[in-house]
């Protein structure tokens, strides 16, 4: 199959899945089909797919990622021992694990295209992976607390594998419990890098964006975390600080210089 007809073939099982999709049209345009096989992964439930769909999905996803660029860790230079500064898009790094700002389903972003880590990364990931989040959500019977963290698999990310944990959401101004969560984000994931011998990790900026966490502050705490958490526990993880924004780049850059 052409890319194309990948895509075409991924579009018409996803709208054969459900009955309300039947006056859905396929569109003309390459950029228009792309969003819309996007839109049908984000709002597809964590219910089987054949195998043929996840054989062709994978193959999909896989030239996706190669034309869209895949950075690896050694390429880039650190800023401080044992730690990076990275602007670019996280779905791209080929580290040992990537953190994904969750929120407490766990099962990822259900807006069609939204902006959010959570949905680019189970976007480019495939839908094995909100299926794997789907069977840890059932096994836990509760939603995931704040400040903690879980592992999954990257499927079809050039990661090894995806730290998901739930930051603190700020609705006014900041308080201690929501520092202390934020750091126990950090903690945690660093935690279950080290109980699963992962080497290098790249945290995004949790808590900020949707989460309305004040960018500055975070970034503050997300710093400090890692560099306590590194004195604790020498030359076992390197940590790579990922940002998307310029004004993000702007602020890490500032405090780790």
């Amino acid at each position: 199959m052409t890319q194309e007809e990948q895509l075409d073939f991924l579009i018409h099982y996803l709208l054969n899945e459900r009955e309300e999709y039947k006056d859905i049209q396929m569109p003309d345009d390459l950029s228009e089909k792309q969003r819309l096989l996007r839109s049908l992964m984000n709002v597809r439930p964590p219910i089987p797919a054949r195998e043929d769909f996840l054989k062709v999905q994978d193959a999909y996803l896989q030239e996706r990622l190669a034309q869209r660029g895949i950075t690896k860790p050694e390429d880039l230079t650190p800023v401080q021992p044992g730690r990076y500064l990275w602007q670019g898009d996280i779905t791209t790094l080929a580290a040992d694990a990537i953190v994904n700002a969750a929120n407490s389903q766990m099962l990822g972003c259900f807006v069609p295209c939204h902006g959010c880590i959570d949905n680019a990364i189970h976007t480019y990931a495939g839908v094995q992976l909100r299926m794997e989040c789907a069977r840890i959500m059932a096994r836990q019977k509760k939603e995931e607390p704040t400040g903690k963290a879980k592992i999954t698999k990257a499927y079809n990310l050039p990661c090894r594998y995806v730290l998901h944990t739930v930051g603190p959401v700020i609705y006014g101004a900041v308080t201690q419990t929501d520092r202390e969560l934020l750091i126990s984000c950090y903690r945690s994931c660093l935690e279950l890098a080290k109980d699963n011998k992962l080497r290098k990790i790249a945290f995004c900026c949790i808590s900020t964006g949707e989460f309305h966490f004040p960018n500055e502050l975070a970034a503050e705490i997300a710093i400090q975390t890692v560099k306590t958490w590194q004195q604790q526990n020498p030359e076992q993880i390197e940590v790579i600080f990922n940002v998307f924004k310029d004004s993000d780049y702007e602020i890490y850059r500032h405090l780790l210089r």
